[in-house]
């Protein structure tokens, strides 16, 4: 399969999607943090100085999905239908998952605005507690799983958990 956002000389172009049938189409993304302990206990109280961060950080991530056509060049703008940003902390490994699932009806997906998400939620975090730790670290993030259109049905596979 070709590239298909470059025309025959090479030059970028964005996809033309008049002819795609109208779907129901999903995707949910995923990424994490990893922080220190300090920051992850700090989290977890709601005692950082900025406030909730989880909740600036699903704030973000949503606002993020709603503008990933003004981020990403060649990306469509979509009539959204949902967006969410969860959170799981994971107290072993001092890291915060957060996961961003998008919905819309249209003909095309929606993978670019749910990573978008999910990025933009992790990079929140790391805003409002670089003054505890500097060391924070984005990893892992990646398309879970979306669902419509052409192509169907994606679920990335747990052995590529991790990198591949």
């Amino acid at each position: 399969m070709g590239l298909t956002h470059f025309d025959q000389e090479g030059n970028a172009v964005m996809v033309d999607v008049t002819e795609k049938h109208i779907t129901e189409r999903e995707a949910s993304a995923s990424g994490r943090i990893q922080v220190s302990r300090e920051v992850y206990e700090t989290v977890k109280k709601g005692t950082a100085a900025k406030g909730d961060v989880l909740g600036a950080a699903r704030v973000a991530g949503i606002m993020a999905v709603k503008q990933t056509s003004n981020l990403i060049p060649l990306c469509h703008v979509l009539p959204l239908t949902k967006a969410s940003v969860d959170f799981q902390m994971l107290e072993e490994s001092c890291e915060i998952e957060a996961v961003c699932t998008v919905k819309t009806a249209g003909r095309t997906g929606v993978e670019m605005e749910a990573l978008t998400g999910v990025s933009v939620a992790l990079l929140t975090i790391y805003d409002m507690c670089k003054a505890i730790d500097k060391d924070m670290a984005l990893h892992q993030i990646c398309l879970k799983r979306k669902s419509g259109g052409k192509s169907g049905t994606y679920e990335r596979q747990e052995s590529l958990k991790g990198g591949r």
